[in-house]
């Protein structure tokens, strides 16, 4: 079962107010993807399949979250059989009454998704961030609308709007914006029925990983995540509320320094390089390692 949370995760009441409006700030916003559904063809998200779209993680997504955008960019069938899931995820009505995991897998494989679109519409690229206009030009968080029942939600709008108020601070190590130091990209779908088992897989995963987490016992310091100081308040009021809550999910050495208030904490700068199979090839045959 998933925690209780202090905001009750109603779809119905996020989905007020979020549909992308015409603004100078989708200006230059690019066609919705996706599918507008008439009502009547339209299901709760209890019964979105997700089963395609694992197909396609898992043949072009590693073990390490790193993804094959060169050969699923020259692929059509699976260029087109992703764009056919993002149509499937138009069919959701978001006033129908789900399950509260249903909708949180829907949500987490909704940005992930539309996150590969978007970059496989721009690949070859270093870096999401090479597309993230501030005062002009195109931004990928705010431009790229995904159609879901009658609106059109963006990855701003699904991330802050909707995931970030569920209550699940674990969505921080789910949601992937296409970067090395983004949580792994699972080569699989999330579902309802395995939600928690896999958001604390992946959520020991991240801090299992030295570029997200290091620690020194002896000194009393840790290294962690930028995404940790990004978005401390989801996760609690105080240093000591945050490291209480992650806690289970460090590595066992680091777990009493976590909660330790005299422990020292960092933030490691964030790599916002593109989590492309090619570079992490790269990088191994520079360096000896399998990892950046």
């Amino acid at each position: 079962m998933l925690r209780t949370v202090r905001l009750k995760f109603l779809t119905s009441a996020l989905m007020v107010g979020i549909a992308v409006s015409l603004t100078a700030e989708t200006a230059s916003a690019k066609p919705p993807l996706g599918k507008s559904w008439p009502r009547s063809q339209r299901v709760s998200m209890d019964k979105i399949d997700h089963s395609a779209y694992s197909g396609l993680l898992k043949k072009y997504v590693d073990a390490d979250g790193y993804v094959n955008y060169r050969a699923w960019q020259r692929s059509a069938s699976d260029r087109g059989a992703l764009q056919n899931y993002l149509a499937e995820l138009g069919r959701a009505d978001t006033t129908a009454r789900a399950s509260r995991a249903a909708q949180l897998a829907f949500w987490i494989n909704a940005y992930n998704s539309l996150t590969i679109e978007g970059m496989l519409q721009l690949y070859p690229t270093t870096s999401i961030r090479n597309h993230t206009a501030k005062a002009f030009g195109y931004n990928i968080w705010k431009q790229l609308p995904l159609i879901v029942g009658d609106g059109q939600y963006t990855l701003d709008n699904i991330e802050n709007r909707i995931l970030r108020r569920s209550g699940e601070p674990r969505i921080h190590f789910a949601i992937v914006c296409a970067s090395i130091s983004c949580p792994r990209l699972r080569n699989e779908a999330y579902t309802a029925a395995r939600l928690e088992q896999q958001l604390t897989a992946n959520t020991k995963d991240f801090f299992s990983r030295p570029n997200n987490f290091r620690y020194d016992a002896r000194r009393g310091v840790m290294q962690v995540s930028s995404i940790i100081n990004w978005f401390g308040g989801d996760f609690g009021r105080s240093q000591a509320a945050r490291f209480t809550y992650l806690k289970p999910y460090l590595p066992a050495g680091a777990q009493e320094l976590a909660v330790n208030p005299r422990t020292r904490v960092r933030y490691l700068r964030y790599n916002w390089g593109i989590n492309d199979q090619a570079r992490k090839q790269q990088a191994a045959t520079n360096s000896g390692t399998s990892r950046q």
